[in-house]
């Protein structure tokens, strides 16, 4: 698809189309390393395909956000396609006009992704044929225990998930080492674990705001200890989570309701149906009344984890598992608002499970406008700081 051309227009004014919030965003610090970049670049002008996020003039050395692309979906057990999002998202992004009203003025400080690494993606696809035949073997009623090859395959797609998180972790460590704020596009959403691991390491203790159709609190689902419905059972292990809020779930099994009993004081559920029940149906809240609610459960410093399928499936057909119900875009869009104007630091996060299709760019359009407020939300509550 060819870029569309920006308008050359004047900004328009900005106006509250929400209730205003108490508190006051944090104002952006606007400087740039790199003010030759900016002299140069008309964001009124076209949308560059210039190889960079939201045809931008940053490159990760320049940008002061850079979001780190993980092609990984081997534990997928529905539909497939999600470890070629980040490249989608990457192409349909300079479809995306710069200018967010919530957060006027944040892509100036620079935000940019690291090379899609091929070689990774090739493992994936390699991996994945593996674990479908596994998958398959499962469903068809196989016993695991009485079949070596099957044991096989899943012990090897274990220590590679596992090589996955290490890795993960040790590049994410290194860009925050550099003063860079960092952030995931997935993949699947087994895909942030190492990378959550270090912004413990680097930022000390934070809670978890999941938006998600799914629980992912399985433990080792179909033999997978890294499965992307394990993420969040997975994440709960590390010492740094001290919360997880989870909001728009709509699929969850026994056991997963029982675990979020049993840690009430750590975990919290807005599920789907509740929202509905009282946003929706009976207005007993509004959105925003309900997003004060939610964001009250989070403590200081806070990592988003943003499973696409959380969304309404019309915003999202081709995810990995859709669900009916969920968020709409601009309700998600507030609720990140919410955050980002409470006072609370977001140290990081993930968009995962966006899904591709051969004959729509729909998903990744989607993707990259939920990634720019993502972005937009993580800058707003951080001060610039300079490698």
């Amino acid at each position: 698809m060819p870029p569309t051309k920006r308008p050359n227009t004047h900004l328009p004014p900005r106006e509250e189309a929400v209730p205003e919030i108490k508190n006051d965003q944090p104002t952006a610090n606007t400087d740039t390393t790199e003010p030759d970049l900016l002299a140069t670049f008309d964001p009124n002008g076209i949308g560059a395909a210039n190889g960079n996020l939201y045809g931008l003039p940053f490159s990760p050395d320049t940008a002061e956000l850079v979001i780190v692309p993980v092609t990984w979906e081997v534990t997928v057990s529905y539909g497939a396609g999600t470890a070629r999002a980040p490249e989608a998202v990457l192409a349909a992004s300079p479809q995306l006009d710069l200018y967010d009203a919530d957060y006027p003025n944040a892509w100036r400080r620079g935000i940019a992704m690291l090379p899609i690494d091929p070689d990774r993606l090739a493992h994936n696809d390699r991996l994945r044929t593996d674990a479908a035949q596994y998958i398959q073997f499962l469903e068809q009623g196989g016993e695991i225990d009485q079949n070596e090859t099957m044991r096989q395959i899943c012990a090897h797609i274990n220590q590679a998930c596992a090589q996955l998180n290490a890795d993960l972790k040790q590049q994410t460590l290194d860009l925050l080492k550099q003063g860079k704020k960092v952030g995931l596009l997935g993949g699947d959403h087994s895909s942030p674990l190492g990378f959550m691991e270090a912004i413990g390491e680097h930022y000390g203790k934070f809670g978890i705001l999941q938006i998600d159709a799914h629980a992912d609190l399985r433990n080792a689902y179909e033999g997978f200890t890294y499965s992307h419905a394990s993420i969040m059972y997975n994440a709960l292990q590390l010492p740094c989570v001290t919360h997880l809020v989870s909001v728009g779930v709509r699929d969850a099994c026994d056991a997963e309701i029982d675990l979020m009993r049993k840690h009430e004081k750590k975990t919290r559920a807005y599920y789907d149906h509740q929202i509905q029940r009282k946003v929706q149906l009976t207005r007993r809240y509004s959105w925003a009344e309900y997003c004060q609610k939610i964001i009250k459960k989070l403590p200081k410093q806070v990592y988003l984890s943003f499973d696409i399928d959380g969304l309404d499936p019309k915003l999202c057909p081709n995810t990995g598992t859709p669900v009916a119900g969920g968020l709409s875009f601009a309700e998600a869009a507030y609720l990140l608002r919410t955050l980002a104007r409470s006072g609370r630091t977001i140290v990081g996060f993930d968009l995962c499970e966006v899904g591709i299709a051969q004959d729509t760019d729909w998903d990744a359009n989607v993707g990259a406008r939920i990634l720019y407020k993502l972005c937009g939300a993580l800058l707003a509550t951080q001060k610039t700081k300079n490698p």
